[in-house]
């Protein structure tokens, strides 16, 4: 079995058991519970109708989207009338960043395709791509914003007065929702130029990172982690935000996108020389 094969085997039995964790012994597992239900309801219509379309990348339209749906029925659970400021401010702030990845996804994808990753993996396994989709992609995407989205289960189960570390987790809410915003912007005003073919986007936020939406999609996260700390039991949350950095950093994200940028793009070495891969820094000279 080759090496990652093995980390990602080792990271899926890491994140099974996180969620075995919390099903069984935090004071949330009865809402917890209902949320994977819930979610595995949605999904498997999404997947029904992945088949009739023949597009499994619809899930990625959806992922965003996913986290405030879980946000506003976790928020319902513990009685959204009886919500202080506090929980309110939480609650727009996912449902803002949530909704925007999904406009913004559906704006680019809608209408152009499978996505190539998608579509390799239906041509690589044939027949067998019907059955396999929903445990490959959407029984696991739907595990993965289960067991991240878990953050929201403190946040929304206490009232609590707005204190430093929630004004810290707004500011790394909005730093990362301007990278992400602005990077999103950037990149797609760039593709629709057709003499940018080829080319390195450099310039704007992409100056000082190679992957400016990652990167502030990690910060917002860490900023929604902040708000779990005013139950006793928050930190025990802090495993959300660092799977999701995880995954943005080593699965999903910068490491995928890397390795076929430097195939099809030759300045690409030279953007690397000079550019942060993650965390917005002065590019080198």
């Amino acid at each position: 079995m080759k090496r990652a094969k093995i980390i990602r085997l080792f990271i899926l039995i890491l994140i099974i058991s996180l969620g075995a964790f919390l099903w069984s012994f935090s004071g949330f597992k009865d809402t917890y519970q209902l949320g994977i239900g819930l979610l595995m309801l949605i999904l498997t219509g999404l997947w029904i109708v992945s088949l009739v379309i023949k597009d499994a990348s619809i899930i990625d339209i959806f992922w965003g989207f996913g986290f405030v749906i879980i946000a506003w029925f976790y928020a319902f659970q513990n009685d959204l009338a009886l919500m202080g400021i506090r929980e309110k401010i939480l609650l727009g702030m996912i449902t803002i960043w949530g909704l925007r990845l999904t406009i913004y996804l559906a704006n680019r994808n809608l209408g152009k395709g499978e996505d190539y990753r998608y579509a390799q993996w239906r041509k690589d396994n044939g027949p067998k791509w019907w059955w396999l989709s929903f445990i490959r992609v959407f029984a696991l995407q739907g595990f993965l914003l289960w067991i991240i989205s878990a953050t929201y289960l403190p946040s929304f189960s206490v009232n609590a007065e707005m204190g430093i570390l929630e004004y810290v987790g707004i500011l790394l809410w909005g730093i990362g929702l301007f990278f992400e915003t602005v990077g999103d912007y950037q990149l797609s005003k760039f593709k629709k130029d057709p003499s940018n073919k080829g080319k390195v986007l450099n310039t704007g936020v992409w100056r000082y990172t190679r992957h400016p939406n990652y990167f502030g999609d990690a910060t917002i996260w860490w900023g929604f982690f902040l708000f779990a700390l005013a139950h006793p039991q928050g930190w025990m949350f802090v495993f959300c935000p660092i799977v999701m950095t995880f995954f943005l950093l080593k699965v999903s994200g910068v490491a995928m996108l890397e390795v076929k940028l430097k195939k099809s793009k030759p300045q690409y070495a030279e953007y690397i020389r000079t550019t942060s891969s993650f965390i917005p820094m002065p590019p080198k000279k």
